[in-house]
C-alpha cells in the first residue's frame, strides 16, 4: 500500500500530535498523583490534630461518665441481688433446720397433734415431679416432630436433579 506524500505528512504530523498528547497525560497523571499525596499527607495531619482530640475530649465527657454511672448502677444492683438472694435462701434453709429439729417437734406436738403431720415430709413425688415429667414429654415430642419432618416422604419437597425427558421429543411438556 502507498501512500501520497501529502498522506505521510498528515500521518507524520498526526503522530506527533499523538505523542505530544500523551507526554501531557503524564505529566497530567504524575502531577495529579503529587497531589493526591499531598492531600493524603494533609489530612493524616488533621486527623491527628483535629479529629483525634475532638472525639477523646467526647468519650471522656459523654460517654466514659455514663459507663461509669452504668459500671455502678449494675455493681449495687448485682451486690443487692446477691445479699438479697443470700437472705432469702438463708431463711428458708434456716425454717427447714428448725421445722426438723426434734425440740422444736416436741414443742409443736404438746401444743397441737395436728401441726407435727405438717411439718412431716411428704412421700411420693410433689408438683415438680409432674412438672418436670410433664416437661420432658414436651421435648420428647417436639424432637419426634421434628424428625419426622425431616424424613417425611413427601415428594413436593424433592427436586429432581435431571428433568424427564419426554418421549416424543418435543419441547411441550406433557398434560
Amino acid at each position: 500500500m502507498s501512500l501520497s506524500r501529502k498522506r505521510k505528512k498528515e500521518l507524520k504530523r498526526l503522530r506527533r500530535s499523538a505523542e505530544e498528547l500523551w507526554g501531557n497525560q503524564q505529566a497530567v497523571l504524575e502531577h495529579a498523583n503529587a497531589v493526591a499525596r499531598e492531600a493524603s499527607h494533609q489530612l493524616g495531619n488533621l486527623t491527628r490534630e483535629e479529629v483525634v482530640p475532638r472525639v477523646r475530649s467526647g468519650y471522656e465527657t459523654y460517654v466514659r461518665p455514663g459507663m461509669e454511672q452504668a459500671k455502678g448502677f449494675a455493681r449495687t444492683a448485682g451486690s443487692t441481688a446477691e445479699r438479697t438472694l443470700g437472705n432469702v435462701l438463708g431463711s428458708v434453709l434456716s425454717i427447714g433446720d428448725i421445722a426438723n429439729d426434734a425440740r422444736v417437734r416436741r414443742a409443736v406436738e404438746r401444743v397441737s397433734p395436728r401441726a407435727v403431720a405438717i411439718v412431716d415430709k411428704k412421700k411420693g413425688p410433689g408438683v415438680g415431679t409432674y412438672l418436670a415429667i410433664g416437661a420432658a414429654v414436651v421435648a420428647a415430642a417436639g424432637v419426634a416432630y421434628a424428625v419426622w419432618q425431616t424424613f417425611r416422604a413427601d415428594d413436593e419437597l424433592w427436586v429432581a436433579d435431571d428433568e424427564p425427558s419426554g418421549t416424543a421429543g418435543s419441547d411441550s411438556p406433557a398434560l
